[in-house]
């Protein structure tokens, strides 16, 4: 697999050198930030930075409301607040703004808004990129849910997470558990946690893992996605520049991936969400989801035995205990989502202690992707999420 990506990676450079035209040079530079995609669509948003105990500094943003409780949203691995308005009026941000809830959207450290660090320079310091998707429920939540409850006052809030979104609350509860009393209501769209029963093509790229971590290691990749990285580069060369860039990139790799249904996620649309997405992330957050498949384990992060002693005093890395995950859980599940299978989400409802609630939506093309970038969201899936947000008014 890894020689046919290669190759084909290679075939489309070679093309870009002698057939320019097979290219639109559209600036990778040319998306809108939070603060503007609110404006398109009516609101006034405001930025705040949140810095963590360890010194990251993350990009909060908000969208005031007078109604019920803070709503916190959490976006996926690979994305950004952005990703909650990228449907304009029809996505979730715009529709609990226009129903006059106060919106708070998070990003995590390494991200578009979060690549910032109170000593560590993200360009020259490697170690500015040592986290997993640890770190984000370990350190970024915390902080995040501090600053709003603080600017708020209220005593808690309702968190809406999208896939890596719901990982990082799970961390959260399980290794700060005074943090479970803060969340009202988790509604957890396509959660991860438990990997056992993805499908092919994913699951062979889980078992080849451990290859492409020690060549990503070799090679020094520390950052994925970024701009400046390798893998940035090549993104912006073939899912933002090429002509074919919705065959190769959507039909190509996000459908077999996440799950087809082009009927929710055309061409047109792919030209919007690929100026927001991907985001930076790191080499090890995506091996620590590697790792959780590999081992079938929902564990913390294995450096292997000799550094797991010092830092676990353990050869194996500990497993997050989810009975400390005391929070009131809604389960949103998709019936055709290669990621958040079906069989995976009954795993962790059976080990979380306080599912209120376990949706399946009845589309069946409903995919991993459909849960934020869906074209009819507004039918299939919002009136569960309002429901549910009433219930707490």
């Amino acid at each position: 697999m890894m020689i046919l990506i290669t190759l084909t990676a290679s075939l489309i450079i070679q093309a870009y050198i002698h057939e320019e035209s097979l290219f639109t040079f559209a600036s990778s530079n040319s998306a809108p930030n939070f603060i503007e995609l609110a404006a398109r669509n009516g609101f006034e948003a405001e930025k705040h930075d949140v810095v963590t105990e360890d010194g990251y500094i993350l990009g909060l943003f908000h969208i005031r409301g007078n109604r019920g409780l803070p709503i916190f949203l959490m976006h996926a691995l690979t994305d950004t607040s952005d990703t909650w308005l990228l449907r304009g009026n029809t996505s979730l941000g715009a529709t609990l703004s226009r129903l006059g809830y106060d919106i708070w959207f998070g990003n995590v450290r390494g991200n578009r808004y979060s690549r910032r660090h109170i000593t560590l320079n993200p360009d020259r310091d490697p170690t500015f990129w040592n986290f997993s998707f640890h770190e984000h429920g370990y350190y970024d939540l915390p902080a995040i849910i501090n600053t709003i409850l603080k600017k708020t006052g209220a005593p808690k809030l309702n968190a809406i997470g999208h896939s890596q979104g719901n990982t990082v609350f799970y961390v959260l509860g399980s290794t700060k558990p005074e943090y479970n009393d803060k969340v009202n209501i988790l509604i957890a769209l396509a959660p991860i946690c438990y990997l056992d029963h993805m499908p092919l093509p994913l699951s062979a790229l889980i078992e080849i893992s451990p290859i492409i971590n020690a060549k990503a290691i070799a090679l020094g990749e520390t950052e994925i996605f970024g701009d400046v990285s390798t893998t940035g580069k090549l993104n912006n060369l073939i899912c933002r520049q090429f002509v074919f860039r919705y065959e190769v990139c959507t039909l190509g790799v996000l459908f077999p991936l996440f799950g087809y249904d082009i009927q929710e996620f055309g061409p047109k649309y792919n030209d919007i969400v690929s100026k927001h997405f991907p985001s930076s992330t790191t080499r090890m957050n995506l091996y620590h989801f590697a790792q959780v498949a590999l081992r079938h384990r929902f564990a913390r992060y294995d450096f292997g035995p000799d550094i797991n002693i010092r830092v676990y005093n353990s050869t194996i890395p500990p497993n997050y205990d989810l009975k400390k995950v005391t929070m009131p859980v809604v389960l949103v599940v998709g019936k055709n989502d290669k990621v958040s299978t079906l069989a995976d989400v009954a795993t962790l409802r059976a080990k979380l202690p306080n599912v209120k609630k376990y949706i399946l939506i009845e589309m069946e093309c409903m995919n991993h992707l459909d849960f934020v970038w869906g074209e009819h969201m507004a039918d299939y899936l919002f009136p569960h999420i309002l429901s549910i947000l009433e219930g707490c008014d």
